[in-house]
């Protein structure tokens, strides 16, 4: 059996994110961490998040989990980050006037914009609904599931697809985007696996498997 971490700062909805894990995985242990001591042992962790950025942060930092996921990338430990819980990852976001994050990837978090346009049609902003996925690189994460497949965003900032090397998966939304990125034992999505269906609950089982390598 094993210990699969979803780290509770207060920022999402951990409830559907365990939920799901525990229809993927039903033998093996989901706990809600709220501090980094209910992690220990862990086998698996995730990192969920939904919210503006600067409260995702202090929320991250306060408990003392930033030692702790630092600790897991060295270890090997395989990482899922979700929505917001992808980007504290990365090196700064524009949203709040501009915010430090993790760095973990060196790319920024931007603002979609006001004047938004596709295919001469002005676009909603957040990015919210159905999109198409397309992987960009043959990863595990990905098995069992088709490209183009459709996942679940809701987000007004979008990590950059040009010049991205840690890019995993791309999707279109007046600009190109990160609708995944991987590094090493991470695995992070922009979107939500857990609400998105067989896609995302196939994603999350390839998760509970996967042994952190490409």
């Amino acid at each position: 059996m094993q210990k699969i971490v979803v780290l509770d700062y207060g920022m999402g909805n951990l409830h559907s994110v365990a939920s799901a894990l525990q229809k993927v995985a039903p033998d093996d242990q989901v706990v809600l961490a709220t501090t980094p001591e209910q992690a220990e042992g862990a086998d698996r962790l995730i990192v969920p998040g939904v919210g503006a950025i600067r409260d995702c942060m202090e929320g991250f930092i306060r408990p003392g989990f930033v030692p702790l996921l630092n600790q897991s990338i060295e270890s090997g430990m395989p990482i899922l980050g979700i929505c917001v819980g992808m980007q504290i990852m990365m090196s700064q976001s524009e949203e709040n006037g501009g915010v430090d994050c993790l760095s973990i990837f060196p790319q920024p978090v931007k603002f979609f914009g006001t004047d938004l346009h596709e295919n001469g049609e002005r676009l909603k902003v957040p990015h919210m609904g159905w999109n198409r996925v397309k992987p960009t690189i043959d990863h595990p994460m990905w098995n069992g599931i088709e490209s183009g497949s459709r996942f679940y965003f809701v987000h007004s900032y979008y990590v950059p697809a040009e010049n991205n090397d840690a890019v995993a998966g791309q999707t279109d939304y007046g600009v190109p985007f990160a609708a995944a990125v991987t590094k090493n034992n991470i695995f992070a999505t922009q979107f939500h696996p857990e609400k998105s269906a067989d896609a995302g609950m196939q994603l999350l089982k390839n998760f509970v498997g996967w042994n952190g390598t490409a």
